[in-house]
């Protein structure tokens, strides 16, 4: 029985809105090549984190064109963009904003007011974030997680949609604070953007080198997001591909069955429900974008890399032999069986999980 066989028919509605996210997607792909060369898999990423209410972390050496790819997104998504540049010296309230006092001309009387940071805009680039102190990390911590800031016990809701997208240099280690584990978590994707092909550097040098003025024009604006938002989480997944993302993720705890013997050789600590949830969000997401109304094992193994990449951690020993995330990653891909489930070796149909 196929996988499309065991999920609901669609309603004529959602079929609309699957051909909508579907013809927005290939609208949004042409406007970004406009400007940016290659790095097709590092943009889908952040179409779907995007979608799915997520933010990212994208790691690359400089010069390749991190923070350009980011302020293209956001005009071909019709939205507000702030870039934060982390420094050793950036204090929480240079991020969200601080009171000051302001007097009344006319009457004299003080009174505080809010004055906005720049964290208040849809899409925000927060540079080099590993630079600045953990104490201005954390800063970003509520806006992430509650779109919210709190300054002088008040709290000041952030603009919707609301997109973090933090960029760390893997080369230089000296002076910087690697984000915590914690944090880490809390970003849906960790994108390891490459450097490109020989064509494709070629092609770059070229626009670069050129009089050229290429503009890019808006294909969504926020109420369209903030509606398919919505629509990715109505998309159903069976249970065996729910039991597949959770056989992904519960294979890295050391203290579960499922665990196979060599991750207690290769990893000191797994994966957490996050991972699960993620998996199977951005699962969702690649269907839409796909153009389906239902998720596939496939669309849970293309996402696996960036979501577990930065929830798991190797051991010394795993290390020392240059083992690194990825590499877990493509064993438990190679190893787990996607058609396997609870449910099947009942000799049971599976369901399916809507929400």
């Amino acid at each position: 029985m196929s996988e499309q066989s065991q999920n609901p028919q669609p309603s004529a509605a959602d079929l609309e809105h699957v051909e909508k996210l579907k013809t927005a997607y290939h609208a949004m792909k042409a406007e970004m090549r406009k400007i940016i060369v290659g790095q097709d898999e590092v943009v889908d990423q952040l179409f779907m984190a995007l979608f799915c209410r997520g933010h990212c972390v994208l790691v690359g050496v400089p010069g390749l064109a991190k923070t350009l790819m980011i302020s293209t997104l956001a005009k071909v998504l019709s939205l507000s963009f702030n870039r934060i540049q982390f420094t050793p010296d950036l204090m929480p309230a240079d991020i969200t904003g601080t009171e000051v006092i302001q007097q009344d001309r006319v009457t004299g009387e003080r009174s505080f007011k809010f004055l906005p940071g720049p964290v208040f805009a849809n899409v925000i680039l927060a540079d080099e974030i590993n630079r600045t102190p953990p104490k201005t990390q954390a800063a970003l911590l509520e806006a992430m997680q509650e779109n919210q800031v709190t300054v002088g016990g008040q709290r000041h809701d952030l603009d919707r949609p609301f997109f973090v997208l933090a960029t760390q240099n893997p080369i230089e280690q000296e002076g910087t604070y690697p984000l915590p584990e914690a944090q880490l978590d809390r970003f849906m994707f960790m994108v390891k953007v490459d450097y490109p092909s020989l064509d494709e550097e070629r092609e770059i040098i070229r626009r670069t080198t050129e009089m050229r003025d290429e503009q890019v024009s808006a294909v969504l604006d926020s109420a369209d997001i903030m509606e398919l938002q919505k629509i990715v989480r109505r998309v159903p997944i069976a249970d065996h591909v729910l039991d597949y993302a959770l056989r992904l993720t519960r294979s890295t705890r050391l203290t579960t069955d499922q665990a196979p013997d060599w991750t207690r050789e290769w990893l000191s600590w797994g994966a957490g429900p996050r991972a699960s949830q993620f998996l199977v969000l951005a699962g969702k997401a690649r269907a839409l974008l796909q153009g389906r109304f239902y998720v596939s094992a496939d669309d849970v193994r293309a996402v696996a890399h960036p979501v577990l990449r930065h929830r798991l951690v190797t051991s010394f020993g795993a290390e020392a032999e240059g083992v690194t995330t990825d590499k877990v990653v493509d064993r438990l891909l190679a190893e787990i069986d996607p058609n396997r489930s609870e449910a099947l070796a009942d000799g049971k149909l599976p369901g399916v999980v809507t929400r």
